[in-house]
């Protein structure tokens, strides 16, 4: 008879997440600084991470064309979207740190929202773990995040919020959609490059989404949805 896992402990809870912040922190200072920086260094960490992508992909797929094919299309389209967003001078920096800001505080209030309420499946077949409790708080959170940014433009909060809040839906989107590729090739993680988060692709799932989603904002709504082009 197989023996049933104990349930995690508060503790191995704190530790898990403590040890997902410490890689995530270690990540973002080197990306805010190329985000800073602009060319070549942000185009540079791109290509970079582009590549270890498109490795892990090829991992997962054992090398499959029809899959390969795909790959490269899901991780060149977004790399090359990150680089343009960026290609625009100082507006080209505001957009890509409100992607960050954004993404990543959806991920943080889904994480710690669907950690602490728990509550129905958001999709149980595809990603277990996720909750609607914790789509909802990573959504709200982001939400909350991307009107603050309106108060620094003296715009009205209102209307970059509920783009926000756009972005962070299909950034929740991509995280579910490389949940559910994962889940087909029956892996855990696409590799295991980064502690607490697997591979880059596990990293960076949420963000690739979000990268395109603002790119259709920008180029069919433009300044109406990004108060700083």
């Amino acid at each position: 008879m197989n023996a049933v896992s104990a349930p995690a402990t508060p503790e191995k809870r704190l530790s898990g997440f403590s040890l997902r912040a410490i890689s995530a922190v270690v990540m973002a200072i080197p990306a805010v600084a190329a985000v800073y920086f602009g060319p070549p260094w942000f185009t540079v960490l791109v290509i970079s991470a582009t590549v270890v992508m498109g490795w892990e992909w090829s991992r997962m797929c054992r090398g499959d064309v029809k899959w390969m094919i795909a790959g490269a299309i899901y991780i060149a389209v977004p790399s090359g979207i990150l680089i343009w967003l960026r290609g625009d001078a100082a507006p080209g920096m505001f957009t890509i740190m409100w992607l960050f800001a954004v993404v990543w505080s959806a991920d943080i209030g889904a994480y710690l929202c669907g950690r602490s309420i728990g509550g129905p499946k958001l999709a149980p077949r595809i990603s277990p773990k996720k909750t609607w409790a914790g789509f909802i708080g990573g959504v709200s959170c982001a939400t909350i995040i991307a009107g603050a940014v309106a108060v620094y433009w003296e715009e009205p909060p209102t209307s970059l919020a509920l783009w926000g809040a756009v972005v962070a839906i299909a950034s929740q989107a991509g995280d579910l959609f490389e949940s559910a590729i994962k889940r087909h090739f029956d892996v855990k993680d696409s590799s295991s490059l980064i502690p607490g988060h697997g591979g880059v692709l596990d990293r960076v799932d949420a963000l690739v989404a979000g990268a395109v989603a603002i790119a259709i904002l920008k180029l069919t709504l433009g300044r109406s949805v990004m108060p700083w082009l």
